[in-house]
């Protein structure tokens, strides 16, 4: 992940049960964001969410990219069991929640929020001291 390290600004923790990365407000946080979570949920064995959690965490990291300033979290739990829940949040500095809104077909954006709502779980928010986490859970088969 060499030519990731510019974009990372800082790995928390990647051991154990948890993952967690800060990366800056800069549009190359997505695609960096993609990648380390495709690779950190290849080295829990769950390839089979790898995909969805990555478009996810597209999803989310855009969003903040295009309402807030400041750092980007990203954090994956791994299911305490088989067959459990893997917890994925996006935090960023913005206080105020997103909104989902019904995108017209013509529309180019406006659909991440339904896209995170109709593929997870679960979904919701949560204040934070510096803004606010956006998280959403997935089934492990």
């Amino acid at each position: 992940m060499g030519s990731l390290a510019w974009e990372v600004i800082g790995v928390i923790d990647t051991e154990g049960d948890r993952a967690e990365w800060t990366f800056p407000a800069d549009p190359g946080a997505v695609r960096a964001a993609r990648s380390v979570v495709r690779a950190q949920l290849r080295g829990w064995a769950l390839d089979s969410v790898g995909d969805l959690t990555a478009l996810l965490v597209s999803e989310l990291v855009t969003n903040a990219l295009r309402h807030a300033t400041g750092p980007i979290g990203v954090r994956l739990v791994r299911p305490s069991a088989p067959h459990g829940v893997l917890l994925v949040e996006v935090s960023d500095t913005l206080p105020d929640p997103p909104r989902e809104r019904l995108a017209r077909p013509e529309d180019e954006s406006g659909r991440g929020l339904q896209l995170v709502a109709t593929a997870s779980n679960r979904w919701g928010t949560r204040p934070g001291a510096d803004g606010k986490t956006v998280w959403f859970e997935l089934a492990v088969p």
